[in-house]
């Protein structure tokens, strides 16, 4: 996900998932040939090093949740403070255990 539209739709109009290390916004979108995912890595997070270091985890953790989701399918991460901290496992279970959440919430097929 690259368009800052798409962002924008997704986190106000899609559903949320807080997790102790991130935040997951998801809603249907257009059909795409595959899901969209983004990422929010705020200042907050840390040092750009810090930043940069938990976006490559959070996007290898993605690639693999990837398989899971439907073509129509718009994701964001946002990552909390304490991601930095985290590793790629915890990270990859609270993305699931928020995806779960999500899903169960909107029922199958909304």
């Amino acid at each position: 996900m690259t368009r800052s539209a798409d962002f924008d739709a997704t986190v106000k109009h899609g559903r949320r998932a807080v997790q102790p290390d991130v935040v997951i916004h998801a809603r249907q979108g257009p059909p795409a040939p595959s899901a969209k995912i983004g990422l929010i890595i705020a200042k907050s997070v840390g040092s750009a090093v810090e930043r940069h270091r938990v976006a490559r985890r959070l996007r290898h953790v993605a690639r693999a949740v990837l398989p899971d989701l439907d073509d129509v399918d718009q994701v964001v991460i946002r990552a909390l403070p304490s991601s930095r901290h985290a590793i790629s496992p915890r990270l990859e279970q609270q993305l699931r255990t928020g995806l779960e959440r999500i899903r169960q919430a909107t029922g199958p097929g909304r």
